[in-house]
């Protein structure tokens, strides 16, 4: 890789990482405050929402933003075109799903939902006006105004929510909150950017696009669903309250997964796309970044499911101490989310968008199909959640395959890369837990376990001589200087 495009990598891998961290670290903050005031209904009339936004913004989105970071030469036209699309099938969106609430409270028997679903779904509208400026920031690896926009537009949303929490309005502060963070984010995008959109509007771009997007949009439907259908089947079979404590487990496990996620994202198909067509750069970048991914990946999803209980207990009392079980579970399935992304970013970069899709309605149908099974056979939700886990971990091997006929790298290397991180923080976080299982005081608990496990994971790796920890390291010293 040139110096120019690693140095550029690099840059944008440390501020991806501090703005994922910073935001998972503020909505912590945030959601802890707010269940500790708020009830499981509470939030589970919001996670029966969750999907449908998700759904929605997926529709505005078009996969035009993905194919517009693929082209190699992206003129004003192609942003003003994707701009004005992306407003106007979010306004007919909105519209659509306005009409659509009665049905959807029918769907859940929740008469509340027609009139919160009507003012939650703003949130998809306002939030596509900042979608081609941050694209373009996107493209352009400028990671650390990204992350600036979104510290800045949790804190306000975050502090709006919890000042109407606070006064009584429960659900609606959480739908303000979202809305707030959108029109916010947008604001900024629009600042920062510089870009402003013409009345000239071509569709030439559009139908240039056309077939690349169309398939990264059935894609991103079918992975919102795949991420949320635990919100979808359990709101539908079971009571609001369970939906509530699903919710809250997998918020914290999205919470940790989407921070190192976010980080991988936020570089990872910009660069591929600048390495070119030379095979074995590609490999030698992907295996890099996949060793960095593990590296940070397990023992932090591994760690969060160590310390479920003490977590959930100490943060957002006891009232929520049923999900600390699902977050477990979770919580494993989800360290294997973030290498899953890194290899659908290579074959996006690619241009294999088809084969992104189906991967992605497979993996869909596979955990739709598995979850419908298990509930007519035990009705448990924690044997959803764990089939669930097991089908994000063996699904990489599936990705691993694409890559590997897309690029040439091979399945022994990618175990290289991914075992020993994988078996290390396992060893890591099972050791902690036998040396202090016999701790009583729940806090000493927590903190016992939290410095414990980084110790042994981090200690192995240096006598080992690992050099992914010795490059990190040297990198934020460097960026300390």
């Amino acid at each position: 890789m040139p110096v120019t495009l690693k140095d550029k990598a690099a840059k944008g891998l440390f501020w991806s990482a501090f703005n994922s961290g910073t935001i998972q670290l503020l909505n912590a903050v945030f959601g802890i405050i707010l269940a500790r005031r708020l009830s499981q209904d509470d939030y589970g009339l919001i996670g029966m929402l969750m999907i449908f936004a998700l759904v929605a913004n997926s529709l505005q989105d078009s996969g035009f933003v993905t194919a517009l970071t693929n082209r190699r030469e992206a003129t004003h036209s192609d942003f003003n075109s994707v701009f004005w699309f992306n407003v106007v099938v979010s306004f007919m969106m909105y519209v659509l799903f306005f009409f659509l609430a009665p049905l959807i409270a029918g769907f859940y028997n929740e008469p509340l939902l027609t009139s919160l679903s009507r003012y939650y779904f703003l949130g998809f509208f306002i939030a596509s006006f900042s979608i081609v400026p941050r694209a373009i920031l996107f493209r352009q690896i400028r990671q650390k105004p990204l992350a600036i926009i979104g510290v800045v537009a949790l804190l306000v949303s975050g502090t709006v929510g919890i000042i109407m929490a606070y006064n009584g309005m429960a659900y609606w502060g959480l739908a303000t909150q979202t809305i707030l963070f959108n029109l916010t984010v947008s604001v900024l995008s629009w600042t920062v950017s510089g870009w402003r959109p013409s009345l000239t509007v071509t569709l030439r771009p559009i139908r240039e696009m056309f077939g690349f997007s169309s398939k990264m949009l059935i894609t991103n439907i079918f992975n919102q669903v795949n991420n949320n259908i635990f919100a979808l089947v359990i709101g539908k079979l079971y009571t609001k309250s369970e939906v509530g404590l699903y919710s809250q487990a997998n918020k914290w496990n999205m919470m940790g997964a989407q921070t190192i996620t976010g980080m991988v994202q936020g570089v990872a198909q910009p660069t591929f796309v600048q390495v070119g067509d030379d095979k074995d750069r590609l490999c030698h970048s992907f295996s890099k970044m996949l060793r960095f991914t593990c590296f940070v990946s397990f023992p932090v999803m591994f760690g969060l499911s160590l310390i479920a209980p003490e977590f959930i207990v100490i943060l957002i009392t006891e009232k929520w101490l049923p999900s600390a079980m699902l977050m477990r579970i979770l919580c494993i399935g989800g360290a294997f989310l973030p290498i899953s992304t890194l290899y659908f970013n290579m074959l996006i970069a690619r241009g294999k968008s088809n084969i992104y899709m189906w991967n992605i309605i497979c993996q869909g149908l596979v955990m739709l199909a598995s979850i419908i099974i298990i509930h007519y056979l035990s009705g448990n939700v924690r044997d959803m959640v764990i089939v669930y886990a097991c089908i994000l971990a063996l699904w990489v091997l599936v990705w691993q395959y694409f890559v590997w006929r897309e690029i040439g790298f091979s399945l022994l290397q990618a175990l290289k890369d991914i075992l020993p991180f994988g078996l290390l923080a396992a060893a890591a976080m099972i050791s902690t837990y036998l040396l202090t299982e016999c701790i009583q005081n729940i806090y000493l608990l927590l903190l016992s376990r939290i410095l414990l496990a980084a110790i042994i994971y981090i200690s192995v790796l240096w006598l080992l001589k690992a050099k992914i920890l010795r490059e990190s390291i040297i990198y934020i010293y460097k960026r300390k200087l």
